[in-house]
């Protein structure tokens, strides 16, 4: 049986999917003139893929209104948390709203609007779902009781839906210059290390290689900053759709980070490696795109295999090895 949603909580929604349409009209400016924030495109239909299939969780919740699961205390404490919240993010959706209407399209605007966006979901689904609980049978005691109410875990439901818009709004360029010359100063670091260890000596001045057929200057581009924030994305929506518990998603986007730095550092050996055998120039156009489009797909394919040993028991029931519960059932008894 569907369960009826409240008109608050439909109002709730509503006034949540007016706001993501002005993130969508903002952004796209981003999407359209940075190439690496294209993947932004994307963003409106995973969000929508998300919400409809996690609609049956939502509806659990729903189906369970009534008395909360919950001590006061506790309610207490996850109204001041989620009131906070909401308040902050209305504090930088209007922000950012004032920065825009001001200057323009603006990287700190669309920032602030996309971290007020997510604030001000988070709270409306809280505060306007039902009180209620998931299951049936005893409630747990203490801080196990978070895991069975209906408000609670509705909002977590939201988690990907309101946050990831931050991924595809460009960082303040304060932080993105920070961050891009940590990463450039690792990378370079690492790839005179690995090359001076091997026998191919060559000298490292600031962020140019100086090789012996002449020197490859390791630009900001090359710093990893652009493919981290795609495969962030990327790493963010296989854990919302195939991971079912926090700790593993959070993994799992730990993972991507890892990845993402692990392969622009190969593409910068590889890099390297080809303008040592072949001249600094030969890195240039077709070889140096190829390999960073190569960056983002070898993160893909190591994000997907690692998704089993997250979920080893879906896997190995897929192999065969482990039976269903219907067949089990099914099985006649000897």
């Amino acid at each position: 049986m569907r369960a009826a949603a409240p008109p608050e909580f439909l109002a709730a929604l509503a006034v949540a999917a007016v706001l993501a349409v002005v993130l969508v009209l903002d952004q796209m400016h981003w999407w359209q003139l940075k190439p690496d924030y294209a993947f932004g495109w994307l963003v409106p239909i995973f969000v929508g893929y998300v919400l409809l299939e996690r609609w049956p969780l939502i509806e659990a919740g729903l189906r369970g209104a009534g008395a909360s699961p919950l001590s006061p205390g506790w309610r207490r404490g996850l109204a001041v948390v989620f009131g906070a919240i909401m308040g902050m993010g209305m504090t930088f959706f209007l922000l950012g709203a004032l920065y825009r209407a001001g200057a323009g399209v603006s990287q700190p605007g669309s920032f602030a609007l996309a971290a007020g966006f997510g604030g001000i979901l988070l709270g409306l689904v809280y505060f306007n779902m039902p009180n209620g609980r998931l299951g049936q049978g005893p409630v747990p005691a203490g801080w196990r009781a978070l895991l069975v109410d209906a408000r609670l875990q509705t909002a977590a439901q939201f988690l990907f839906p309101a946050l990831i818009w931050m991924l595809s709004a460009p960082l303040v360029d304060a932080v993105e210059n920070q961050l891009s010359l940590f990463l450039l100063r690792k990378v370079v670091t690492v790839v005179s290390f690995v090359f001076n260890l091997l026998g191919y000596p060559l000298v490292q001045e600031g962020n140019v290689l100086v090789l012996p057929v002449g020197q490859v200057g390791v630009a900001d581009a090359c710093s990893g900053i652009r493919s981290l924030t795609a495969c962030l994305f990327a790493g963010s929506f296989l854990a919302a759709v195939f991971l079912d518990t926090l700790w593993k998603r959070v993994a799992l986007v730990s993972a991507a980070l890892g990845l993402a730095f692990a392969t622009n550092l190969l593409r910068s050996l590889f890099l390297t490696a080809w303008a040592y055998r072949n001249g600094s120039e030969s890195i240039e156009g077709t070889v140096h795109d190829a390999t960073g489009y190569a960056v983002l797909g070898l993160t893909c394919v190591g994000l997907l295999c690692l998704l089993p040993f997250f979920n080893p028991e879906n896997w190995l029931r897929w192999l065969g090895a482990v039976e269903t519960k219907g067949e089990a059932d099914a099985e006649p008894e000897r």
